[in-house]
């Protein structure tokens, strides 16, 4: 689904390392390395949001991409709930874990830091998504709602190809089938 050959990312500078590893579909492959090393900025020239400064980023055509950001956007005071949400995003045709389904029904700006960040990797996990770039997924999540997650990305992956970037190696040893340690890809 996905394959990085010698890829170096940045904006105006060049601040990955070069990369090259593949992503198949039913794997979950973890991104790890050191803060600031450019795990996030990788994931984002797979996405077109950064520049790809050396090397080549190969994707299988017609290939549809689910994005969880590290801070999902959050609007304010936004009349609408859980569950209008994942309506809204296409992401309502799967029943979500037990610990999401009980928040449904609340507006999304009066969910906590973790609960809105469950929504938003159940809504990419639901969603249409054949290759899926998760960029530090638990953040903000408690240790339930970090089980959760490993849960839900474990559950997603049998059709999917999945990139996880985290600084918590725990949580990547759990969640991944391989993990690629950025400053040290090859394969």
């Amino acid at each position: 689904m996905l394959r990085l050959v010698d890829a170096v990312a940045g904006y105006a500078q060049p601040v990955s390392p070069a990369a090259t590893f593949s992503v198949a579909r039913g794997e979950v492959v973890g991104l790890a390395g050191p803060n600031g090393i450019g795990k996030s900025t990788l994931l984002k020239a797979v996405l077109g949001a950064a520049r790809l400064c050396a090397g080549r980023i190969e994707r299988a055509p017609e290939t549809r991409i689910g994005y969880l950001p590290q801070q999902p956007v959050r609007l304010p005071e936004v009349p609408l709930c859980g569950r209008e949400l994942l309506a809204a995003l296409g992401a309502d045709r799967l029943a979500p874990p037990a610990r999401l389904a009980e928040r449904l029904a609340l507006r999304i700006d009066r969910l906590s830091g973790g609960e809105y960040q469950l929504l938003m990797l159940w809504a990419t996990l639901a969603g249409e998504g054949d290759l899926i770039l998760l960029d530090e997924p638990t953040n903000s999540l408690d240790r339930a709602h970090i089980q959760t997650a490993c849960d839900e990305i474990a559950a997603a992956r049998g059709q999917r190809a999945t990139l996880v970037v985290s600084h918590d190696r725990g949580f990547l040893e759990a969640v991944s089938t391989r993990i690629v340690d950025l400053g040290a890809t090859h394969g």
